[in-house]
């Protein structure tokens, strides 16, 4: 009885402890699901791109570039967005971009995380609240 109970023990101790090394295969993150959200939020929201960029263009060149070009930008990025929103729509259960369910509009980097450009925003909206948190420091001031 007492070589069962110290076998049994072994067993579920090399059981329970053993790791595998086993890898997510690129892209696994970027599913049929994620994408069918991607593209409802790019319809959906593909319109707020018109005054993030007219206040994006505003602080970083001025009141009238900000106006001017940042609402000519906004109104591409929006219709970019939109697009593909509806792209993605009726392609979402396909594996579109060489196999894979990433966005075809922007590369994502080796890490799978989200590309930010400090004057045109996000590459796609965060699918998590608060996903876009780590782009910007707080300083402490004296």
């Amino acid at each position: 009885m007492k070589k069962i109970l110290i076998t049994a023990i072994a067993l579920i101790t090399t059981v329970t402890c053993s790791t595998a090394d086993i890898q997510a295969p690129p892209g696994s993150e970027y599913t049929s699901t994620r994408k069918l959200g991607r593209a409802i939020s790019n319809i959906l929201y593909g319109v707020v791109e018109i005054p993030e960029q007219i206040v994006r263009k505003n602080k970083q060149y001025g009141r009238r570039a900000g106006y001017s070009w940042g609402a000519v930008a906004g109104t591409q990025k929006a219709f970019q967005r939109i697009g593909y929103g509806f792209y993605e729509l009726f392609t979402f259960r396909c594996p579109t971009y060489h196999g894979t369910f990433k966005p075809p509009y922007e590369k994502c980097g080796a890490d799978n995380t989200l590309h930010m450009n400090p004057s045109d925003g996000l590459s796609e909206f965060p699918s998590i609240l608060g996903a876009e948190s780590y782009y910007y420091t707080r300083t402490q001031s004296y």
